[in-house]
Parts: C-alpha cells; sequence; structure tokens
C-alpha cells in the first residue's frame, strides 16, 4: 500500500505546482524501491531531469532500475549494489560518489545521498536525490596535480564535505543558524576578515545584508548594511549587472581599482582593501550575492574564485532548498481558497494546547462558525460566488481575532477558532464581535448584495471534568453548540451559559 500511495503522490498525477517545483531543482529526486528478496526494484519516481543528464526515460525506471545501474562505471556497479543492499539491511542513510555514463556517452561523477525504510511487506524504500559533482572532482584533480597543494586540497574537501552534509541533514527552520556556521568555517578557512550573505530585491535596487561573519577585532557592518539601496552606485550597479546578466564573480584585488565615487569612499570607511563577491542563484535568477572582505594587503589564490563559487553552490542549494520546503509546508498546512490554515495544522496547536493546560492550567477554548444557509447561496449564485463570501469570511476572522489565535478552515464552510489564555466572558465578547461583523458586511458577488449570516459554538476546556488526551471531545462539545445555535434560528451563539444573541 505505501509504494502504490507514494506512486501515485509522486508520480504522473501529481499536482501541476509540486511537479514545476520539482523540475526546477537541477538534482534528480528519486523514490527507489528495493523488493524483500532483492530480486526486483524500481524507481516509484524519478524527476524528469535524469532523462537529460544521463538519456534514461523516466518511464523506463519506473518498470525497473536496471538501466540507471547499466550506466554506473564497471568499477564502481558491485560496490554500489553492496553499499545498497547493507543499507537495506541497517536501515541507515545511505550516501555514494560514482561514475555515472551521461547521455553524451563519458562517464562524470555524481553524488547520491539517501534516507531508507522499511515497508510493510518487508521491502524498502529510499527518499533519494543525486546531482553532478565533476567539477568538484575536476577540481580535485587539478589541486593532487600540485603536491604542495595536497594539505590544502583535503582540507578544503574536508571542509566542504561537512557543510555539504550540514546542509543536506538541514532541519527545517534552522538555515540562519547553518549559513552563520558556514560562513565562519569559510572566513576562518581563507583567513579573511569578513564573510557576508546578501539578499537583492526583486529588481535589485536594495540589497539586504542578511548574514555576517567578522574575525576577532573587525567591526561589524551588517545594522549598517540594512535594506540599502543601490542607486547613486553606479559601479556597483555595474556589477550587480555582471552578476545578474553573466553570473561573474566580482574581484576587487586593491580597493584602489575602484573609480573615485561613493563606493570607493564606503569601502574604505569599512577598512576594506580587497574582495570577492559570487552570485548566488535560486530556481536559476541571482537573488544576491555571497563575498569575503580583506582588511590588508594579501595574495589570493588563482583558483580562488572556483573556491569561492563551490561555496556558492553550497548556499544556492541550501536557500533552494529551504524555499521550496517553505512552499510546500505552506501548501500543506494552509488552505488554497481563503488562505486560512487547515485541519492539519489545527490539530497539533490544539494538542500543544491541551498539553499547557494540562501542564499549567492554563485555558483555551474553542469557537466553531458555520456560514447559515451557505448552500442556498452556491445553488442561487454559483460556487464562484461561494468562494468569494468564504474568503472574505476569512478575512473577517482575522481582522477580528489576535494574531495569538490560531484561525483554520475545519471544512467547507466550517471555521474554527483556538483561543489560549483568554476568559470565557472575553471569547464571547470576541465571536459576538464577528457575528455582528459579518452581518452589517455587505457581500458583494457581481454587483449583487448577499445576505450573509453566521452561527456559532464555543466550547471551553474548563467545562470538561478533565483534560482530554486529544482535542477531540472539545471539538465535539463545540459543534454540538453549533448545532444549538443552527436550531435556535442560526445568526447566534451558544455557549456554557445558553444562547447569545447579539
Amino acid at each position: 500500500m505505501t509504494a502504490k500511495f507514494n506512486q501515485r503522490q509522486l508520480g504522473a498525477d501529481t499536482d501541476p505546482p509540486l511537479r514545476k517545483l520539482v523540475s526546477s531543482i537541477p538534482d534528480v529526486l528519486c523514490t527507489y524501491w528495493l523488493s524483500a528478496d532483492g530480486s526486483s526494484h524500481r524507481y516509484l519516481f524519478i524527476s524528469e531531469q535524469v532523462k537529460a543528464i544521463l538519456g534514461i526515460d523516466p518511464g523506463v525506471l519506473r518498470e525497473s532500475a536496471d538501466a540507471l545501474f547499466a550506466v554506473i562505471h564497471p568499477d564502481e556497479v558491485s560496490e554500489v549494489r553492496a553499499s545498497v543492499a547493507e543499507s537495506a539491511r541497517v536501515l541507515t542513510p545511505w550516501s555514494y560518489q560514482a561514475r555515472l555514463k551521461v547521455q553524451t556517452g563519458h562517464y562524470e561523477w555524481f553524488e547520491a545521498r539517501a534516507m531508507p525504510e522499511r515497508q510493510a511487506d518487508g521491502s524498502t524504500i529510499w527518499y533519494s536525490q543525486f546531482h553532478k559533482i565533476q567539477h568538484y572532482k575536476d577540481l580535485e584533480h587539478s589541486l593532487r596535480e600540485r603536491e604542495a597543494e595536497s594539505a590544502f586540497q583535503a582540507d578544503f574537501q574536508k571542509l566542504i564535505a561537512k557543510l555539504s552534509t550540514e546542509f543536506i541533514n538541514l532541519s527545517f527552520g534552522a538555515i540562519d543558524q547553518c549559513i552563520n556556521e558556514l560562513l565562519e568555517a569559510i572566513g576562518d578557512f581563507f583567513q579573511v576578515d569578513r564573510a557576508y550573505l546578501y539578499e537583492f530585491s526583486p529588481d535589485y535596487r536594495v540589497m539586504d545584508n542578511t548574514h555576517e561573519w567578522c574575525s576577532a577585532g573587525v567591526a561589524t557592518i551588517i545594522d549598517s548594511q540594512r535594506d540599502v539601496p543601490t542607486d547613486g552606485f553606479d559601479w556597483w550597479q555595474s556589477k550587480i549587472d555582471e552578476m545578474v546578466g553573466g553570473n561573474k564573480v566580482i574581484f576587487v584585488e586593491e580597493i584602489e581599482q575602484i573609480p573615485p565615487g561613493p563606493e570607493r569612499v564606503m569601502l574604505e570607511e569599512q577598512g576594506v582593501c580587497s574582495m570577492f563577491c559570487v552570485p548566488v542563484r535560486v530556481r536559476g535568477l541571482v537573488t544576491g550575492f555571497f563575498g569575503v572582505d580583506s582588511m590588508r594587503n594579501r595574495t589570493w589564490r588563482e583558483d580562488q574564485a572556483d573556491l569561492l563559487i563551490i561555496v556558492s553552490g553550497l548556499l544556492s542549494g541550501a536557500l533552494e532548498r529551504n524555499r521550496l520546503e517553505t512552499e510546500l509546508l505552506n501548501q500543506s498546512i494552509r488552505d488554497p481558497l481563503t488562505g486560512l490554515h487547515n485541519r492539519r495544522y489545527l490539530m497539533p496547536r490544539l494538542d500543544e494546547m491541551l498539553g499547557r493546560s494540562r501542564r499549567d492550567g492554563e485555558p483555551f477554548a474553542l469557537a466553531m462558525f458555520d456560514l447559515d444557509r451557505f448552500k442556498s447561496i452556491n445553488d442561487t449564485i454559483g460556487h464562484l460566488g461561494g468562494d468569494s463570501c468564504l474568503r472574505r469570511f476569512a478575512e473577517i476572522l482575522l481582522e477580528q481575532t489576535r494574531t495569538t489565535d490560531v484561525v483554520a478552515r475545519f471544512g467547507g464552510e466550517e471555521f474554527v477558532v483556538a483561543f489560549s489564555g483568554v476568559s470565557p466572558a472575553d471569547v464571547r465578547l470576541t465571536v459576538s464581535r464577528i457575528i455582528c461583523a459579518v452581518r452589517e458586511h455587505d457581500f458583494m458577488f457581481e454587483d449583487k448584495i448577499l445576505p450573509l449570516t453566521v452561527s456559532a459554538g464555543i466550547a471551553a476546556i474548563g467545562e470538561l471534568d478533565a483534560v482530554p488526551s486529544s482535542p477531540d471531545p472539545l471539538i465535539r462539545l463545540a459543534d454540538d453548540r453549533l448545532y444549538c445555535a443552527k436550531q435556535e434560528g442560526r445568526d447566534c451563539i451558544v455557549d456554557a451559559s445558553g444562547v447569545s444573541r447579539i
């Protein structure tokens, strides 16, 4: 059942927005399945990039994974199979680097990382991604040709591997901490005085210093570099154009190379002697730049720009993944019609409120709303009119409640607001305001005013004999009272004190 579910979710029937998000990622994303006895394997899902990179049709791989294993370099295929079998046996995260034959016929290096999951039938599924690392391998080969650089190369590769692992295993919400740690690690490694990340506005006319690391004794400048307009910085604007249009690295070996003007004055005030700025791309677009400054004259490595491009690539990948995860999370916990949170978000928040009530005695209450005679609106003016009413009612809920209240669409024309740390009287007052706001509002659709009212049922945790293990009893009580409000003629509230008409 799990394999079928994943194939349906991530295969041909994937929602178009999710397919677009997946296709915008340069890595190959895939879900690899191996039978319990190891006799058969296939990809439940593999992104379309595999065809452009390896020349293999995803449909073939959904039938059998043999075609992909056939393009692994002969010297490495047995070790890859052994590592997969071991990962299936112990269920540990799987990672591997191997050469694959690309569409043009030659071998290039790729790196894969995956998380295994045992299925009920004994089979194993890996949630995986792999991407080309040939550039890193070429750089490694180039550095190793020079014996004097071998120690540096090893240390740099170790650092990049460590940072890559941290970003790959990055938990949601920890992106800022990881970027700060990366800047510190890179700053120490290259012995620079300042490392930073800037973000551009969509029109590239404003830049914002979002993250910064400074070596000991170097003054921070991040507070003075918030939302900095670039108008009037003609030289710097031309460099932005080079980064955006040509993906160029900006290298200033000596600050005297910059023409006299406000940019040079500002950098001299900051004590900068030389600097590198490397574009950061997210979904193919330059969204900012990563940079390092030196406060003293120094000799940079000939391949310094290449090394910083690798670091910038890590940042780009992490930011791209973070943005994708944020968008996917918002899609999963928000109602697409009203923009309110949905039940998937609401239920864990109610569990948290129950926990605080159980531990600290914190009061909270639920108000359940239902738009009166909503079916007749859909029947008379159509679902577009009904959707318009639902969106406007959601706006009223947000206008009348606090930012700390949890406002969610429960289903259909039913909505829930969870109030924490509020007395029953205050909850009743807020719900009364909502009912009045709905009654007094002119719901318009195609120049027609739609008469609309709402009924509400309120249930407080203090009304129950004990704090329940789940929110269900409280939801059921609020729902029962909402039903009573409907029975009492609608456009009213029912709570522990009975029916209230406003």
